[in-house]
């Protein structure tokens, strides 16, 4: 691989690291609105997505000149493929953040969750955060074996959903329909983005390894 060829990948891999610490961000700040009930912090992770959007798009063109200029081959083609699929992945997440926000503003100035699921949420905005930081680690060092991580902090994800999912259907739920669907609907916004999270790492894996990706 020429030295041109090296730049060109880095500069992409270091566009993708940039869009992890990104919806690291935008995770955070959005889990904190939803707990605190802030509606400034939700509108700046709305209003935040763009950068995301400009990213991924600048990804797309920095794999497609690479792929119409130089041909690629081998490691080098599966870097430049799933670096696209990689970076549609991360926008993803990050619009999965801006939905938790939107709900924050739609039933301001109430609160979106009931207070006893506070602790729940907050954990789950954790496991978001660790999941996406570590993606970020697995895209830099390229060491497919952090990816097991990657699934841990996501059967995490799961736990919780599942829990909540239980909780709502409850017999013991003194909140109603419309807040039991909020409810449901937020935390599946949670456990979509640590899917997403997945993609990425198993995405990794196959351009370290060269085994087929697998859904």
């Amino acid at each position: 691989m020429s030295e041109i060829d090296r730049n060109e990948l880095a500069h992409v891999n270091a566009d993708l690291i940039l869009m992890t610490q990104l919806v690291g961000k935008a995770i955070t700040d959005a889990t904190t609105a939803l707990l605190t009930g802030d509606l400034a912090l939700a509108q700046q992770v709305i209003g935040g997505d763009d950068p995301l959007n400009d990213l991924n798009a600048k990804i797309e063109d920095e794999c497609f000149q690479i792929t119409s200029t130089q041909a690629p081959v081998a490691r080098k083609l599966r870097m430049v493929m799933s670096a696209v699929r990689m970076a549609t992945s991360l926008e993803r997440m990050g619009d999965l953040a801006v939905h938790i926000a939107k709900q924050v503003r739609l039933r301001y100035p109430n609160p979106a969750i009931p207070a006893e699921l506070h602790e729940t949420f907050a954990q789950m905005g954790k496991a978001a955060f660790k999941i996406v930081e570590k993606t970020g680690e697995v895209i830099e060092t390229h060491d497919a074996s952090l990816a097991e991580q990657i699934a841990i902090y996501d059967d995490e994800l799961d736990r919780l959903h599942r829990e909540l999912f239980t909780t709502v259907l409850s017999e013991n739920w003194a909140h109603g329909v419309e807040a039991a669907i909020d409810v449901t609907l937020l935390s599946r916004f949670y456990e979509r983005f640590g899917d997403h999270a997945v993609t990425v790492a198993r995405r990794l894996v196959h351009i370290v390894t060269g085994e087929p990706y697998n859904r």
